[in-house]
């Protein structure tokens, strides 16, 4: 009977120093460069450029509806 405690005891120890989360000492290293990069560059560019023209765009048809409602500039 004490062996089967000390056994049952030992393997819950062990199933929860088993799945404790390690601590890694260092963070990844950063990814290294490919061939797309330049292209992702150009995706990343034209996509705050689309932001920017949409920005552009709300604010042109703020001040019209605006203008339409007879209401003084925003």
């Amino acid at each position: 009977m004490g062996m089967l405690k000390l056994s049952s005891l030992a393997l819950a120890v062990l199933f929860i120093i088993g799945c404790a989360p390690k601590h890694d000492p260092e963070p990844p290293p950063p990814p290294a460069k490919t061939v797309f990069d330049p292209l992702t560059q150009n995706l990343d560019k034209a996509r705050g450029v689309q932001q920017a023209a949409d920005a552009n765009a709300d604010a042109t048809r703020k001040a019209v509806d605006s203008q339409e409602r007879g209401d003084s500039t925003p």
